[in-house]
């Protein structure tokens, strides 16, 4: 039986930007592990939550495993986590990119992934198609939200969804691109750019509506919400998962507020992604007002921060991820 856990807990979330291998690949899986090993090094975590995974299928073999993310935590000599990873929608196995891992050194007691298990896929009628579509079409999330629960000392236990909601990029519309970054008209971009705001939020809403199920079960659930939200404070996304008394005029929610920890580091600090030199904090760790009793401290590894822009028109691509790690300290 494992132990349940008691100890000074660290909590990150990383984005590793599409970590993946192939002979073809660039910058190439060897480039990138002397950069990204000593990171998760330093960021020390006991339950660490990681973006962007990519899973790759062997020759002849049927499914796809976390064979990069394998070689990247034996050259940072990590050997004791378990282990919790999205899946396809409805199962079957591991996605090509982009996929959900949460490793941890405390009990996984449970997992799950949230993928339209509480929001129904919104339906959408093309308004700047060209020609044009009579048919709805259903706006289904790309990602899931990967749930897990952790076993601590006392018979509590710690609720974390890793997070990765949509980027504000606009959605395809269809006869309205003209290249991958282009587009035939403004109101084709707008409609597709409305397209992502709602995939996005209704992301959101489908966590919140997680959260509060937590909430109505145990008051005092200790719950965190970890990842990269592609959205800062007062966007839509944020301000949905925060539940302030702001917005819901009714103060006896304020229990179920979600609190982001970033608050208690000075302002200058507080970025994760900077973009044509524009710092922004798109990465998140917000807590239940619970476990914020048990917050310690925060951490952003920010030091060495690249513009991301400089990936996108590189020649060489860069080893690096241009989001920075973020680690929470709890005393549980």
């Amino acid at each position: 039986m494992p132990v349940a856990y008691n100890h000074k807990m660290r909590i990150a979330t990383f984005n590793l930007e599409n970590l993946d291998d192939g002979p073809d690949l660039r910058p190439a899986l060897a480039d990138r592990l002397p950069v990204l090993a000593p990171m998760l090094q330093r960021i020390d975590a006991d339950v660490l939550c990681l973006q962007e995974v990519n899973g790759q299928r062997a020759p002849g073999a049927k499914e796809r495993r976390l064979a990069a993310l394998d070689r990247l935590l034996a050259a940072a000599d990590i050997h004791d986590y378990q282990r919790a990873v999205s899946q396809k929608r409805g199962g079957g196995g591991l996605n090509d990119h982009h996929n959900l891992v949460t490793l941890s050194r405390p009990h996984i007691a449970e997992s799950a992934q949230l993928w339209h298990d509480l929001v129904p896929e919104p339906v959408h009628t093309y308004v700047t198609a060209d020609p044009a579509v009579k048919d709805a079409v259903a706006l289904a999330w790309e990602r899931p939200i990967l749930q897990t629960r952790h076993d601590l000392s006392g018979g509590r236990a710690l609720h974390l969804f890793n997070v990765h909601l949509r980027a504000p990029l606009a959605c395809p519309v269809p006869g309205q691109k003209a290249g991958t970054f282009a587009w035939k008209t403004i109101a084709g971009w707008a409609e597709g750019y409305y397209l992502s705001e709602i995939k996005r939020a209704g992301q959101a809403l489908e966590l919140r509506l997680a959260i509060d199920r937590l909430f109505d079960a145990d008051p005092q659930a200790l719950i965190c919400i970890v990842g990269d939200f592609n959205a800062e404070e007062h966007h839509t996304p944020i301000e949905i998962l925060r539940g302030l008394d702001d917005n819901t005029g009714n103060g006896a929610l304020s229990g179920r507020i979600m609190v982001p920890v970033e608050h208690s580091l000075p302002v200058d600090r507080r970025f994760t992604v900077i973009h044509q030199g524009h710092r922004q904090m798109l990465d998140h760790i917000m807590v239940s007002r619970a476990l914020l009793g048990a917050y310690r401290g925060s951490e952003i590894h920010n030091e060495a921060l690249a513009d991301e822009l400089t990936g996108q028109v590189a020649v060489n691509p860069s080893p690096v991820s241009y989001h920075a790690p973020v680690v929470a300290v709890f005393d549980l």
